[in-house]
């Protein structure tokens, strides 16, 4: 099994933050984003991680940033380790293929969250309201129906615990209305251009979630694009509404979990080698689909 990258440490380098995943430098006028192999689960990050992920999640990312080049800039600046200052050369062998530098854009207070299907957060808050984040739905939905038109449902984005879904009224007041009319029509934009693109393949893209911030004026996407860790993937040919779906993602990680006396509070439990190898093959498959 390929060694497992669960933290950076560069003695030279500005460490800005540790994300779930993501550790964040700061390097001259830029920051410098290594995906790591670390794996959350109901907001905790757990002590193993899985072999590759960070690469995984980068190349899907990178992906999808060219795809959507002519809708929205991004805030990548170079993706090949030589390419960066100088300083970093010397940790080619940990940087290539889960790194990026990329712009210091300031980011958006809101998750921009595209739904096409009804799950997750979205299905509990429809069986409850008929409506999801103040947008009304046809009632008679079933879990993973297919949504006529795509719905933009953003959301807080906190600290600590899980972020809050929010109305679109709510979004404009907290970025402004101009703002917020560009987040949300950038989002669909982007989401139906992955859709029909992952469809081909193959692949529903039931949702989203991304990320989005300023520089130098300019609105850009930031962070992760279109991954397994902000989207949920379901397989076209296995789909059948009125259920979960089998998703291409760490669903297999939860599901272990959940079998377990665990208060869903650190520490995590450790991750058996099996359940490890599992879900490094789903984020490879989903990978090699999506980006061949």
């Amino acid at each position: 099994m390929a060694d497992i990258v669960m933290k950076t440490d560069f003695s030279d380098v500005k460490l800005l933050r540790r994300g779930k995943v993501r550790d964040v430098y700061e390097i001259e006028q830029f920051l410098l984003i290594v995906a790591t192999d670390r794996v959350s689960a109901f907001d905790v990050v757990l002590p193993n991680g899985i072999a590759e992920k960070g690469k995984l999640l980068t190349a899907i990312s990178l992906f999808w940033f060219r795809q959507m080049a002519d809708v929205m800039e991004n805030h990548i600046v170079a993706t090949e380790v030589m390419d960066y200052p100088p300083v970093l050369h010397k940790y080619v062998d940990m940087l290539e293929g889960r790194s990026m530098l990329v712009k210091k854009a300031r980011p958006l207070p809101v998750e921009c969250i595209v739904r096409g299907y009804l799950s997750g957060s979205g299905w509990a808050e429809y069986k409850e309201k008929g409506m999801v984040c103040g947008i009304g739905l046809p009632a008679g939905l079933v879990e993973s129906s297919r949504l006529d038109s795509p719905i933009f449902t953003p959301s807080t984005k906190e600290a600590e615990g899980h972020d809050i879904n929010i109305s679109f009224d709510k979004t404009r007041r907290i970025v402004g209305d101009d703002i917020a009319r560009q987040l949300r029509d950038a989002s669909l934009t982007i989401y139906g251009r992955a859709r029909e693109l992952a469809e081909k393949k193959g692949i529903i893209i039931a949702d989203t979630k991304m990320e989005f911030g300023v520089y130098a004026g300019n609105l850009m996407i930031i962070d992760e694009l279109l991954t397994p860790d902000s989207s949920r993937f379901w397989s076209a040919k296995d789909y059948r509404p009125g259920r979960g779906q089998d998703s291409f993602d760490k669903q297999i990680v939860r599901d272990y979990l959940l079998t377990l006396d665990w208060d869903k509070t650190y520490p995590g439990p450790v991750l058996p080698d099996e359940i490890v190898r599992k879900t490094a093959v789903r984020y490879r498959e989903i990978t090699e689909i999506l980006t061949k």
